[in-house]
This record gives C-alpha cells, sequence and structure tokens, in this order.
C-alpha cells in the first residue's frame, strides 16, 4: 500500500501541531519499513534526506496559503494526487482535507476555535468553521489527539462515534532531567534569561495559553516579596497587543521574558532550569508541554478543562483557568512547598512515561492497515 501524509505542518509550524508531525513520522519511520510513505509538503524549496529508504518527498514550492485558497475558497477540484501521485490513502494532519482520489484519514487537534472564539483571529475563525466541518464530513476516518477532542467533535458536529480514534501524543526520550549548571546557563545566556528563578510557559502567544492571567499571577507574586520572572518560550501568534499591554500595566518589563520559538534541542534545559511550569490554557487539544516538563523533573501547573486532566492525571496541580487567585495559589505552593514538589516530580516522571511516540506510530500503522483493509 501507498500512504500519503501532509509533512507541511513540520517543515512550516514550530508549535505543538508541527512537533506533532514530525515526532510521529520520525517514530514511524523506525517501526515500518515495508510501507510506501510518500510526504508531501507545500512551499518548501529544500528538503532534508527522508527519515527512512521507503520514505519519499513530494512536494510543490506552491506555498501553503494558496493551495488553501485554491482548494478551500474557490473550491477548486485539483486532487492532491497531482502533486504526490496514485496514492491508496491520504493523510491530512491539520485540520483540513484537500480533494483527493483516495481513502483519507483526517487529524483535528482540537476544536478551540468554536470552544474559544474569542481566542482566534476573526478572519481565521471564519475560515475555520467553514472549511473543518466540511473536511470532517468528507473523510473516511478522523484522528481526535485526545478524548476531549473526540468528545467536542461529536457534540459539536455530529461526527458519529464510530468515525473518531483517539491518537495520543508522546514524549521523545530526550527530554530528561538536565541537572548541568553549565548546560542550563548556556541555555539561559542563549535566551538572554537573568539568573532569578522563573516560571516556564511554552507556546503560540496568543489569548487561548491565558498569559494575561499569568502575567497578572506574576505580578502578584512580586508583590508579595516573591524574585521571580516569567519566560514564555513559543512563536508570535495573533491577538497579542492586550498581553503586551498587561506588562506594560505591571510595569513588569524585566520580568517577562518571551524567547520566541526555542530550538528543540535546547527546551529540555529550558524545562530544567524552571522553577515550574504553568500552562493554565483555555483550552488544548492535547498539552505537549505538560508532558514534557513533566519528563524533565519540573513540576507542572494546568488547567481543569478540555484535554489537560487527561494528560496530567495526578501528577500535576490542576487549576480553572480563569480563576486568578487559584493560578496565584497553586503557583505559591509550588514554590514554596518542597515536599509536594518531590511528589508531583515523581508522579510526573512516571505519568510522561506512561507517553511515547513509537506508541503513537504503531497505533497509527494499525489505523492505516484497518482503513486499507
Amino acid at each position: 500500500m501507498t500512504i500519503a501524509i501532509d509533512y507541511t505542518p513540520a517543515i512550516e509550524q514550530g508549535g505543538g501541531i508541527g512537533r506533532y508531525v514530525r515526532e510521529l513520522v520520525a517514530a514511524l519511520s523506525r517501526l515500518d519499513t515495508e510501507t510506501s510513505y510518500r510526504l508531501f509538503v507545500s512551499g518548501a524549496k529544500t528538503l532534508l534526506s527522508p527519515p527512512g529508504e521507503n520514505f519519499a518527498w513530494m512536494g510543490t514550492r506552491i506555498p501553503p496559503i494558496w493551495l488553501a485558497r485554491g482548494w478551500h475558497r474557490a473550491r477548486l477540484p485539483l486532487p492532491v494526487e497531482i502533486f504526490t501521485g496514485r496514492v491508496d490513502l491520504f493523510h491530512a494532519t491539520d485540520f483540513t482535507l484537500p480533494p483527493t482520489r483516495a481513502r483519507t484519514l483526517l487529524t483535528v487537534h482540537d476544536l478551540s476555535f468554536v470552544r474559544v472564539p474569542d481566542a482566534a483571529s476573526p478572519r481565521l475563525k471564519r475560515y475555520l468553521d467553514a472549511v473543518v466541518p466540511r473536511s470532517v464530513r468528507r473523510a473516511d476516518h478522523i484522528l481526535a489527539d485526545s478524548q476531549a477532542t473526540k468528545d467536542d467533535l461529536i457534540a459539536l458536529y455530529n461526527t458519529p462515534p464510530d468515525k473518531i480514534t483517539v491518537l495520543l501524543s508522546g514524549v521523545e526520550a530526550r527530554f530528561r532531567r538536565v541537572d548541568d549548571e553549565t548546560v542550563q546557563n548556556a541555555v539561559r545566556g542563549k535566551y538572554h534569561l537573568p539568573a532569578r528563578p522563573f516560571i516556564l510557559s511554552v507556546g503560540t502567544v496568543q489569548p487561548r495559553k491565558n498569559y494575561i492571567r499569568l502575567i497578572q499571577a506574576l505580578a502578584q507574586l512580586r508583590s508579595s516579596g516573591r524574585d521571580v520572572g516569567l519566560v514564555i518560550v513559543g512563536g508570535r501568534g495573533w491577538l497579542q497587543d492586550p498581553i503586551y499591554d498587561t506588562i506594560q500595566t505591571h510595569n513588569l518589563h524585566d520580568y517577562v521574558h518571551f524567547t520566541g520559538f526555542a530550538d528543540d534541542a535546547d527546551l529540555p534545559a529550558l524545562y530544567s532550569a524552571a522553577a515550574l511550569t504553568a500552562l493554565p490554557s483555555l483550552y488544548e487539544g492535547f498539552g505537549i508541554p505538560v508532558l514534557e516538563s513533566m519528563a524533565c523533573g519540573t513540576p507542572v501547573v494546568t488547567s481543569n478543562i478540555s484535554s489537560l486532566p487527561e494528560v496530567a492525571g495526578d501528577a500535576a496541580l490542576i487549576v480553572t483557568p480563569t480563576d486568578l487567585d487559584a493560578i496565584i495559589a497553586a503557583i505559591m505552593r509550588l514554590l514554596d512547598d518542597s515536599d509536594l514538589r518531590r511528589t508531583l516530580i515523581a508522579r510526573g516522571i512516571a505519568q510522561a512515561g506512561r507517553f511515547t511516540w513509537d506508541a503513537s506510530a504503531a497505533h497509527l500503522a494499525a489505523i492505516y492497515r484497518h482503513l486499507l483493509a
């Protein structure tokens, strides 16, 4: 069988979806050396060697935005096979499904643009509201990143439950504790981080990540005498101005640091250098940073909504993300209670160990075989 996978997010995106596609394909290449895979990439000019001998690049220099306009706005019936050649299955990895003659598998990471509509730009929301439901209806089968996303697909789009499979993400083995102070200090220097303890948050700078409340929490922590900072690792997103305005309002320019996208190789040291990781998001399809932080032995504060309780289990402090006082109290507990820190660190390492990309890839390969049986 010949399977095409849309690898474009792995090249174009540095955030969670890009990581999902990169790690899943890398694990798949270790697991399956027999199936013929074609990795479709739009807009790429230079590509590295394929991950395995049974993988081939099938790309086009047409940028993703122009393909989206042609396929989803103009509704041009040009099949993706123009670029991939004939395939038995096309796996669309990023919410939308192009025209294709093959059987189809569609990954829907979350429905945050429905659940938290103010967190998406109006233009993007209009596009997703039109294209994602149509793609879900057309697809032969759907992958959801979590049970929470599956439940949303059923509740919001009336998708039949048996059409959806939950495929959990993993944590790469390189995410482990980095205790070497030389390495930690080198990473601090690379990203111009001060020596004071810091709270780490990882994710694109956008409203859904709840950075405004996290910055407000930092202001109150500092007012209480705790010399702590906040480091946000993630690229610039959308609707960011209120986030920067909050920093100005509280005069926190010297205490909130934006690194932009950090190199993947630096993330374990960044997690290890942090006092704790805070991800009080308003919605997450999965929340990979929760597991990455746990794997690095850094305790976590996260939200009690969407997929995050599934991911965190009993290994994090869980808060209502709209409750500023609860966020502050949880952070203070992790800063002050050494016994709690030790307990959550041990639980977190165990919890993260339950999620591997090799297991995810094995599950995905079984889904491929089932769809083509």
